[in-house]
């Protein structure tokens, strides 16, 4: 993905002749970045009052739906946990990649009407990502706890034989089930312990029953075996096996628990799978809600900004940037060269000095206005 500047810069006899005086600079000769014209509709200005209030409030908006936008982006590659590479595919603006979106951007009239005024805007955009935002939170949890739940489940039918769940390996017949003298009991042995074990586990106690153990099961460190012996005899068995270095799982057969373990392990398996389809389109849906939210708060911004740097009556031109990256330093130079002439405080501005009342860090101040489109919203490179 990519990272776009979206600048304005006032019009001169027209806004065209703004963009012309833009693409001779950065394109014709030099291919410093790819440019399209930023199409912002004739909004309402309002006050003066107005707009350097929403100025700040907008900044903090842009924020906080930007981190929804990267919550959500997340929160799809966290879902997609096997196949990570389709997550950008799943991350679209109104059916189109996000490149597509932004840099043939088409103001929403229907989902934020330009007869209303800045603020309403404003206020649309807020609610709408706040919802998003509590609707994510809420499904995550509920997934989240779910596929822990099943995670456990497998982690306990997996690892090693002195920790796993046993009861999908032994079979009803490796016991000795009902008797009122006799117990059969499960032991891990390692495996460079085995000849050790044949030879001494009927004398580890009295009364264990003779040549009565079996292999039942093993991993790649220990093998799993039963043997049968007298019940009385079950604490200095289990001491004697300690001190030989043999470990005697504590496991009871009960048909009831295995069932009712497996059940769960089915019924939470298949809940995960019904839940992710769903879960999936509306991380979809509320992706591309967000994202369009985004980019509109972004046409807000350099809306308002334009209006208090340049005046009025409107008479801007807004334009996207996509730097080519490794002239991004020329690109900055030549916009300052061709812009410098809007701010003559700018010229003299030292980048590590802080402006009182402006509290951007001065490396974003720039003579036109600015702001940066940063498309890169995952963390790890798919």
């Amino acid at each position: 993905m990519t990272e776009f500047w979206l600048i304005s810069a006032p019009g001169e006899k027209t806004c065209q002749q703004t963009w012309d005086k833009l693409m001779m600079a950065t394109t014709r000769t030099n291919n410093l970045s790819t440019n399209n014209k930023f199409n912002i509709p004739d909004l309402k200005v309002g006050t003066l009052d107005v707009l350097v209030g929403l100025s700040d409030e907008l900044a903090k908006l842009d924020t906080f739906v930007e981190s929804v936008v990267k919550k959500v982006a997340q929160y799809m590659a966290d879902v997609l946990e096997d196949s990570r590479d389709k997550v950008q595919e799943n991350l679209l603006a109104n059916g189109v990649d996000l490149v597509t979106y932004i840099t043939r951007f088409q103001w929403d009239m229907a989902k934020y009407p330009i007869k209303q005024s800045l603020k309403n805007i404003s206020e649309i955009i807020s609610k709408q990502a706040m919802q998003i935002d509590n609707d994510l939170k809420a499904r995550a949890s509920a997934y989240n706890n779910l596929k822990g739940n099943l995670q456990n489940l497998e982690r306990k039918n997996a690892g090693s034989l002195l920790t796993r769940s046993l009861a999908d390996i032994v079979k009803k017949e490796d016991f000795v089930l009902d008797s009122e003298y006799l117990i059969t009991m499960l032991v891990v042995v390692p495996k460079t312990g085995y000849a050790e074990w044949q030879k001494t586990y009927e004398t580890l106690s009295e009364m264990v029953v003779p040549r009565s153990t079996k292999l039942l099961f093993e991993d790649n460190e220990s093998g799993l075996f039963s043997v049968t012996l007298f019940r009385k005899a079950i604490d200095d068995f289990k001491h004697k096996a300690r001190e030989n270095k043999f470990t005697v799982r504590d496991f009871q057969y009960n048909e009831e628990e295995m069932k009712a373990d497996k059940e769960e392990m089915t019924r939470l398996s298949t809940d995960k799978k019904k839940q992710f389809g769903p879960l999936v389109r509306w991380l979809k849906v509320n992706f591309s809600e967000a994202f369009i939210a985004w980019v509109h708060i972004k046409a807000l911004r350099v809306f308002v900004e334009s209006v208090l740097r340049y005046g009025l009556p409107v008479n801007f031109q807004a334009m996207l940037l996509q730097p080519n990256k490794k002239n991004m330093k020329k690109l900055r130079e030549v916009l300052y060269d061709l812009y410098k002439h809007l701010d003559s405080s700018a010229a003299i501005i030292d980048a590590s000095m802080d402006i009182p009342g402006l509290n951007l860090s001065q490396q974003e101040y720039y003579p036109y206005v600015y702001y940066k489109i940063d498309c890169n919203l995952l963390d790890f490179k798919v």
